[in-house]
């Protein structure tokens, strides 16, 4: 059997592919909600609150070569808020902050900002930042190190 395939077909083909991927494209962006993007809505308390958790990027390549590190990150299943002390561990949802730090250094530092981190000064070469998910009690909930890179700087000659 051999069937011509006419104008009219090859129209009705990508006008049927055309509509299976919008539904595609829909189903997508319906599967996304506030709540599965934000969290679960900070003015109703949960009963049973899955484990916190930090998503950490590595640095951002651009900035890396000017000497500055840039790293995102976000936290799962917990607020970054600038409260702190046993008494705001009963919050719910949960609140916390991270403590950063740098090359294995004896002191850190708190960020409550949930932005993210901007570093500069790195002398060239390794580095690492440790970058902590902490309760308003201070204790670690999950944590992750970010290493990278600060390139030699190039000297640009003035003679031509």
């Amino acid at each position: 059997m051999n069937r011509r395939i006419t104008q009219n077909d090859k129209s009705h083909r990508a006008a049927t592919l055309v509509a299976l991927t919008a539904a595609f494209c829909v189903s997508i962006v319906v599967a996304q909600s506030a709540k599965d993007i934000r969290g679960p809505a900070a003015v109703v308390q949960i009963s049973i609150e899955p484990a916190p958790g930090i998503v950490i990027d590595p640095p951002l390549p651009e900035p890396l070569a000017l000497g500055r590190v840039v790293i995102q990150y976000r936290a799962t299943n917990l607020r970054i808020v600038p409260v702190y002390g046993a008494a705001a561990l009963s919050v719910s949802p949960r609140i916390g902050h991270i403590h950063v730090t740098v090359d294995d250094a004896p002191w850190r530092w708190v960020d409550a900002s949930g932005e993210p981190l901007i570093l500069n000064g790195f002398p060239a070469g390794p580095h690492k930042v440790l970058i902590e998910l902490v309760n308003a009690n201070h204790e670690t909930l999950d944590k992750g190190t970010v290493t990278f890179t600060i390139p030699q700087k190039v000297k640009v000659s003035n003679h031509h």
